[in-house]
């Protein structure tokens, strides 16, 4: 086994750790995004590899690191952790080709409770309906909320109608004694916080 530190190790390298030598012989050859997009509409990763072939255990992979974030932020202040949040909501939403509205549900200490995809859409645009919003905050007994969605275009910049529906989002939910702390915007592997630009 090598003592090179796993960061300075090459992506094939580092796909035959993961994968195995004769699966990750069959992505080597792939940028890195596609391979970690699992996008079965990509010539290279049809024929069921996305399912049940070698993108299956970076799949798993991407989960299990999503599903530790929830949890370290479950038990921690999710607003003196940002960039916690930020890497959950890029695991999340960040391969997705379409866009997804999600919500992560906090407690009184801003601790979170849920991360919960609420809406999807299309390529360009999902629609967002401040009734189911507020009707999730109450069922998971929120104090607090952080919304989040992906452009698949990659662009970050928070578009008018992001500005004013969050804007509509913190007026509804403002009734009901529920905090908005924050809506990021994900793609291109970034993920843009609202309210650092000003913009809550």
């Amino acid at each position: 086994m090598t003592s090179t530190p796993i960061r300075h190790l090459p992506d094939a390298d580092l796909l035959r750790l993961v994968l195995g030598d004769e699966a990750a012989a069959t992505l080597t050859d792939l940028p890195l995004a596609d391979v970690f997009r699992f996008d079965a509409a990509t010539a290279a990763l049809q024929e069921g590899m996305v399912h049940y072939g070698p993108l299956q255990p970076l799949a798993a992979a991407v989960e299990l690191m999503a599903r530790a974030l929830s949890r370290t932020l479950a038990d921690r202040d999710c607003l003196a952790d940002p960039a916690s949040v930020r890497t959950l909501l890029q695991l999340r939403l960040g391969a997705l080709h379409h866009e997804v509205f999600a919500v992560l549900l906090l407690d009184a200490q801003n601790r979170l409770l849920d991360c919960v995809a609420l809406f999807r859409g299309t390529l360009t645009q999902t629609s967002v309906y401040p009734r189911e919003v507020v009707k999730l905050a109450l069922q998971h007994n929120a104090a607090a909320l952080i919304f989040a969605h992906n452009h698949p275009s990659g662009v970050t910049e928070p578009s008018q109608a992001d500005e004013a529906l969050t804007r509509t989002l913190k007026q509804a939910l403002s009734l009901v004694d529920v905090r908005v702390l924050d809506h990021f915007i994900v793609g291109g592997g970034d993920a843009l916080s609202c309210a650092e630009r000003g913009l809550l």
